[in-house]
């Protein structure tokens, strides 16, 4: 897999950063959700998953750029 670094809200690139694969889907780099309460809400936690926070303006500035 290959990716290409679509853009974040941190300064000097650094995380959360999101990025897009060859394979068509998008890869999130940023900081482990370790909160308990947090965890406890998500559904359907498979092995090897985690749960990464992004801020949403992150999300709305690559769609935008992304989907035009």
């Amino acid at each position: 897999m290959r990716l290409r670094f679509l853009g974040s809200t941190s300064e000097a690139g650094a995380c959360p950063s999101l990025y897009e694969t060859d394979r068509g889907t998008i890869v999130v780099q940023g900081l482990h959700v370790t909160d308990a309460a947090a965890l406890a809400d998500l559904r359907h936690v498979l092995d090897g998953e985690t749960a990464v926070e992004v801020p949403r303006e992150l999300l709305v500035d690559i769609a935008r750029r992304v989907l035009g």
